[in-house]
């Protein structure tokens, strides 16, 4: 009951320092612009509170044969594409979380993002670098994607 309790508040809290983040920022106030690092084309860190997008995969970069690695050399060259792109188009942007999902298994809060108004998973679906992958409850509710041999 107690860990229960425990993890409850782990998440309320990382929520509450994410979302305060963003609101500060959100509202014009004369604050600097979060930081955010990109691990991959749809995980990483702002200011150093780790997250992930919602109900989309992006190509793996890790070595292929790794547990959550890529599986084919097509695939790790598209996750390189996929991680330049999102960089590129959150760099000295707006950003702005539209939905926290909570965290998931691996402590990562996951949201839907927005930069400059428009949200990134549409962005990067509609340019190819994402597909839709639905979840709920934490829990995938489809097949993951497919990123080898034109699939």
């Amino acid at each position: 009951m107690l860990n229960s309790i425990n993890s409850i508040t782990s998440i309320a809290f990382k929520a509450f320092i994410f979302l305060l983040i963003f609101s500060v920022f959100a509202h014009g106030n004369p604050t600097p612009k979060p930081s955010i690092y990109w691990s991959d084309g749809d995980s990483g860190r702002i200011d150093g509170v780790k997250f992930r997008l919602a109900n989309i995969d992006a190509p793996e970069t890790g070595r292929i044969g790794q547990r959550s690695g890529a599986k084919c050399l097509e695939e790790v060259e598209l996750g390189k594409q996929a991680k330049a792109f999102v960089i590129s188009l959150t760099n000295d942007a707006n950003l702005n979380i539209l939905k926290n999902y909570g965290e998931d298994r691996y402590d990562r809060l996951v949201i839907d993002l927005s930069v400059n108004g428009e949200d990134i998973s549409t962005i990067g679906t509609r340019k190819g670098f994402y597909k839709s992958w639905k979840h709920k409850n934490g829990r995938s509710v489809e097949k993951k994607p497919s990123w080898c041999n034109g699939k």
